[in-house]
């Protein structure tokens, strides 16, 4: 089996010595598909994992699948998430389930307790019983139901890679990153939905045309900018309360769309401004990313917040030019920071490890 060349992004300090190197990979494209930048190996190919999602929920938008349930943008976001299973996404989903004609029980993501702590604890403190919708996935998965009961497919099994709603999702898939369908390598996800394995830089290259798709024909162009303008303008719905994704869309104004995926991945799209190219980021921290413990309380690595993933984006972007200073501020967390013990000791920092090439 060979490898992919990753190299240093991301790198801890402790004392006067760098104590643990998160090793990995970035490819930055533009919409042409045009490489415009790349650190370790472009060519590596990496599972998506929920940076897919934008993608997945596309042929419900071009087919015409908001108008026909009077879905809105906050719905659309969701169906777009790895939401963190607060009583806001459940409400949102639930909402989209009334209009479909769908309930919890239709949904094959499994059960796993909401990420969100502190909603997690009251629900423990209280007894409350965890369904399929506090799981991550349970708007991407009701969006699939909503594809297939607007395509008249059975709605059962739709998590079958067979089934014909799989088997639209793969080749819009396909035609967004131009790598043909037999060349796309298949898994199970998380929540037994399938999931695509790729070069990361075809899945920048979909990224920037999901921030510009301006050379696509409709229906696919209006679809994409209204995937982008959904996220973009609920970034709540699309992860939550103190994660990385939210973090980050919320500073950006609408401009910058980012969405994380299990085991390190880290997608993003930006809009073209004062004569740059819209650009397509992914990265990949090898290593699966870790949790990131602030000498206080040690959190779970969220889809989209591990400490390497979210620091090797924002200096990504820092590097881009996509930031300004208030920005920036807004991002302190995420840039070169201090590293505190149990004690709020400061023991060593955290850093990104590269330089883009631009």
């Amino acid at each position: 089996m060979s490898y992919p060349n990753h190299v240093p992004l991301v790198e801890t300090t402790r004392g006067p010595i760098v104590e643990s190197i998160h090793y990995g990979s970035i490819a930055i494209c533009d919409p042409t598909g045009k490489l415009l930048a790349s650190v370790g190996d472009p060519d590596a190919v990496i599972y998506l994992r929920s940076s897919s999602k934008p993608f997945q929920i596309l042929p419900l938008v071009e087919l015409g699948g908001m108008e026909r349930f009077g879905l809105t943008d906050r719905e659309l976001a969701v169906m777009c998430a790895s939401h963190s299973g607060t009583d806001e996404h459940v409400r949102v989903i639930e909402g989209i389930q009334r209009k479909l004609g769908v309930n919890t029980d239709d949904l094959l993501c499994g059960v796993h307790p909401p990420s969100d702590a502190k909603t997690a604890e009251r629900m423990f403190e209280h007894h409350e019983t965890i369904t399929p919708l506090r799981h991550n996935c349970s708007g991407k998965h009701t969006g699939m139901l909503a594809q297939a009961i607007l395509q008249g497919f059975d709605k059962e099994d739709y998590i079958n890679p067979q089934h014909p709603l799989q088997q639209r999702v793969i080749r819009t898939f396909s035609e967004m990153t131009g790598v043909p369908v037999e060349q796309i390598l298949l898994g199970v996800d998380g929540c037994s939905a399938p999931v695509f394995a790729i070069p990361l830089r075809a899945a920048a290259f979909a990224f920037a045309r999901l921030a510009d798709p301006s050379l696509l024909p409709e229906p696919r162009r209006s679809a994409l900018a209204r995937i982008f303008h959904a996220m973009t303008s609920h970034p709540d719905m699309v992860s939550g309360p103190d994660t990385f994704d939210t973090s980050l869309m919320t500073a950006g104004h609408g401009r910058i769309l980012t969405k994380g995926g299990a085991e390190g991945y880290q997608a993003a799209a930006v809009l073209p401004t004062n004569g740059k190219p819209a650009y397509g980021i992914t990265l990949k921290i090898a290593d699966g990313d870790l949790s990131e413990r602030d000498g206080k309380t040690s959190r779970i690595a969220h889809e989209g917040g591990g400490r390497a993933r979210s620091t090797a984006m924002v200096e990504v972007l820092r590097e881009l030019g996509a930031l300004d200073e208030n920005q920036l501020k807004e991002l302190a967390p995420y840039l070169p920071r201090p590293q505190y013990n149990w004690r709020h000791i400061q023991v060593g920092e955290i850093r990104p490890a590269f330089k883009l090439d631009l």
